[in-house]
């Protein structure tokens, strides 16, 4: 947990950008009639019936001081797809960065050995040592900014019935271009005392 903590207290650098990485799934649900729209002393009406149409893996990248964030929609979240948003944000993102300081959660492809299962051993070492790694604890999840940004991103946008994979890209597109145009930032306020208090209350038994 410190470790996260003290992460989050060094400057900005460009040259060393904090990057939050998260990932989370999104079900797609489609309409089975079109629903009423809204008017005057009327809200808006949805029939309770809908259409599954299966589920959409989000990987959320936050980096909290620049006031940026980008969302990759995939159709799974395996260990390679994991790698290729690692590639991308070293080589398309941050691509002049000496160093990328990278948070995280222990989730089991959220390693190195994913970069080894996505591509040659030359290139998967290139891509481990672009990064600097940093994991938060066990139950600390919450400390993971990207999380947290994950979770606006589902009230401001996605809290509603989304039909489609493609639908869902360019909602979050627009959602996205709008917050990264506006440089919104995280306000992190935890100290390491308050931190561990947050912790203790979650897990009394920790």
């Amino acid at each position: 947990m410190e470790d996260v903590l003290g992460v989050y207290t060094q400057p900005h650098d460009p040259d060393f950008p904090l990057v939050c990485l998260d990932e989370t799934s999104k079900q797609l649900i489609a309409e089975t009639r079109l629903p009423a729209p809204m008017r005057a002393g009327c809200p808006a009406r949805f029939d309770y019936e809908y259409v599954r149409n299966g589920t959409a893996n989000l990987f959320m990248m936050f980096a909290p001081l620049e006031g940026w964030r980008h969302v990759t929609v995939t159709d799974r979240r395996t260990a390679v797809d994991y790698a290729h948003v690692l590639k991308d944000l070293a080589d398309s993102h941050f691509a002049h960065a000496k160093t990328i300081v990278l948070v995280q959660d222990n989730l089991s492809t959220h390693t190195k050995a994913s970069l080894y299962q996505a591509f040659p051993a030359a290139e998967a070492r290139r891509l481990v040592e672009r990064f600097e790694w940093h994991y938060t604890p066990k139950h600390g999840s919450w400390l993971n900014l990207a999380e947290s940004e994950l979770g606006i991103l589902f009230t401001q946008c996605l809290d509603r019935r989304i039909p489609d994979q493609q639908t869902l890209i360019d909602e979050i597109a627009a959602w996205q271009l709008d917050r990264n145009e506006h440089h919104d930032k995280a306000n992190w306020q935890f100290t390491t005392n308050d931190a561990r208090v947050k912790l203790k209350h979650l897990y009394p038994s920790l």
